[in-house]
């Protein structure tokens, strides 16, 4: 079930909204830092996400 969805009406205009496809710059991994921490985000073949520190 990875039909495509159109978004709009999920999107809280108040909040920023990110595409994991941009973090990762087209690839499936990317590093966030939050406070001094760096965390690893990760897409699965899947297409699930996982944030781990």
């Amino acid at each position: 079930m990875n039909a495509m969805t159109d978004i709009s009406a999920f999107i809280d205009n108040s909040m920023p909204v990110h595409d994991a496809n941009h973090l990762t710059d087209g690839g499936n991994q990317a590093r966030i830092v939050l406070n001094g921490q760096i965390y690893s985000l990760r897409i699965t073949r899947a297409g699930k996400l996982i944030l781990t520190k």
